[in-house]
């Protein structure tokens, strides 16, 4: 079992999770979250003065995958979460995490059957 946690920006939100139930994964955790990465920030405007905006908006996923979903979960968030063919900065990354025991507090079922 694994822990996705996906950083993607906001406007691809609806359409990563569209993507993710046609494939079968659908439980997940969404968190708002600001960051930067090599984007730092950009400059806004607010009532004719300019700012530096250092913490960028972006939504965090949580999703917890069985071992036979994890390359395919990821090749979703990754082909529908980039910005053009290339991709851009600030597209956003996944991170991979051991997960070791879940439990469904429902029931009690634990194990890769809980998720």
């Amino acid at each position: 079992m694994k822990l996705l946690l996906a950083v993607v920006q906001p406007t691809k939100v609806s359409a990563v999770r569209d993507a993710l139930q046609r494939i079968g994964v659908t439980r997940m955790t969404l968190c708002d979250a600001q960051g930067y990465g090599r984007q730092r920030g950009r400059n806004e405007s607010y009532r004719g003065h300019e700012y530096q905006s250092i913490l960028l908006r972006k939504v965090a996923l949580e999703i917890a995958v069985n071992d036979d979903f994890v390359e395919r979960t990821i090749e979703t968030i990754q082909g529908v979460a980039r910005t053009g063919p290339e991709g851009n900065i600030g597209d956003g990354k996944v991170f991979v995490l051991p997960l070791e025991e879940t439990l469904r507090v429902t029931d009690g079922v634990t194990g890769p059957e809980a998720i």
